[in-house]
């Protein structure tokens, strides 16, 4: 049996992605396109958020986006819909937008560093970064 890491998984889900850095992404949601905030409420709410962000939690992404699902969002209009997943940092958004493309939605990708370099890149964002909780000694 063959087996592969979670490296592997993400370097193969990235070969089929044309991901976007930030600017890009923005570029491409003010034309239209969808952009999906996959991270968990205590994430945002300690990150910050994308005002206008559709939020779809990770864990029912692909029943909302999924054109054949009866659980589908009005957005969720065809398989030919431009979706722009944008995670923390990147990783789970990789593998989510392949996922994406595994049930048909072929322009699905994400954005490189995630909400992390999209907050960098000065991108519209809300909220302030929480304080780091310091370590007791």
């Amino acid at each position: 049996m063959v087996t592969r890491t979670i490296d592997d998984v993400l370097a193969a889900a990235r070969a089929r992605l044309r991901r976007l850095d930030p600017r890009s992404a923005h570029d491409e949601w003010r034309r239209g396109a969808l952009l999906v905030d996959i991270r968990p409420a205590a994430q945002r709410a300690a990150e910050g958020s994308v005002p206008g962000a559709l939020v779809i939690e990770r864990n029912v992404l692909e029943w909302r986006l999924d054109p054949a699902s009866d659980a589908r969002i009005p957005q969720a209009a065809g398989h030919g819909v431009r979706v722009i997943v944008l995670c923390s940092e990147g990783y789970t958004s990789s593998l989510a937008a392949a996922s994406l493309q595994d049930l048909g939605l072929t322009r699905a990708t994400d954005v490189a560093g995630g909400f992390r370099a999209w907050r960098a890149a000065g991108l519209p964002s809300s909220g302030r970064p929480a304080a780091p909780v310091p370590c007791s000694s």
